[in-house]
């Protein structure tokens, strides 16, 4: 693994990095501009902006590595909350929101962990929303899965996140791509060892391409999460190969991220969905944006003095 990345990884893990950092004045810049806040009040005026200019949303109420019930309730309620907050607001349907298992206390409690998931669920099923489950580090693959397909049976329409960089991620992809599943590909951005995951970018790149190809020839909506301008170029030839509509798959960026080229997308009349943090917990978070690319570094830097 590049040592850069294992750096920035584990300063993700680091309070006291967090702390210094946050004692530079410009860093508030710096995550404004990636996470929409810190209250669900954020989120909402975030989530009115990007829908007033043609934009989907997957909302993330950020935080994960939750062990105690009390926690993982009010990981619930946070959503049920924003869930509710966003139908008072005509802003529910169509939008969705992206839930880690392990901020509702899977390490602890798997099965309670499943039944927080699907108590969410029903909230943004009774307003008109979807429901996205992150993925995690690779130990938790096959338990996130396994959570995906139980929840698959109350609503179909629970999007599971598979990885790129996993060795393993094309058969998820051809057991996961069923009739009307959505699947969102992304990268990766853990650190992950050498036996079960890919480690030079060409392979990631590869990688991710063969399981795109999978989704887009499938029967399900793939969801294509990335920045990189030729995984983008390539989800659009294979969908068009594969005869798709604009509207059968969809192209997820982050927050803060390229907002020119998502609107770009989206003038093409495709479907763009902006992945929206907010919460207190954005450190590890932000932390792992620059780990997915280190040449993010000077990125995020740039933004420190400009927010255009």
């Amino acid at each position: 693994m590049n040592p850069l990345r294992s750096t920035i990884l584990a300063a993700s893990r680091s309070g006291r990095v967090r702390h210094g950092v946050e004692s530079f004045g410009a860093t508030r810049r710096v995550v404004d501009r990636f996470v929409a806040g810190e209250g669900t009040d954020d989120a909402l005026e975030c989530v009115h902006r990007l829908t007033s200019e043609g934009l989907l949303v997957t909302v993330d109420h950020l935080g994960e590595e939750v062990t105690d019930a009390a926690g993982a309730d009010a990981t619930v309620d946070a959503y049920t909350s924003l869930l509710a907050a966003l139908s008072e607001k005509d802003l529910a349907r169509g939008s969705d929101v992206s839930v880690k298992l392990s901020a509702l206390g899977l390490a602890a409690d798997p099965r309670g962990a499943r039944e927080r998931a699907a108590r969410i669920l029903g909230a943004a099923h009774a307003v008109g929303a979807t429901m996205t489950v992150d993925m995690e580090h690779s130990e938790l693959t096959s338990t996130t899965l396994d959570v995906v397909r139980s929840l698959r049976d109350d609503d179909p329409s629970v999007a599971a996140v598979i990885q790129a960089m996993l060795r393993r991620t094309e058969d998820d992809a051809r057991q996961l791509a069923t009739e009307g599943a959505r699947v969102r590909l992304c990268k990766g951005a853990y650190a992950e060892d050498a036996r079960i995951a890919f480690q030079r970018r060409a392979d990631v790149d590869a990688s991710y391409r063969r399981c795109l190809s999978i989704l887009m020839h499938g029967p399900g909506a793939p969801l294509v999460a990335t920045h990189d301008p030729a995984m983008l170029t390539a989800a659009l030839e294979l969908a068009a190969a594969a005869g798709r509509d604009p509207d059968s798959y969809e192209l997820q960026l982050l927050l803060g991220v390229r907002p020119d080229e998502q609107h770009r997308l989206r003038s093409l009349g495709l479907a763009v969905r902006v992945y929206v943090p907010f919460g207190t917990e954005w450190w590890g978070y932000l932390m792992r944006r620059l780990a997915e690319r280190p040449q993010n570094l000077a990125f995020f830097a740039r933004a420190l003095a400009s927010k255009r």
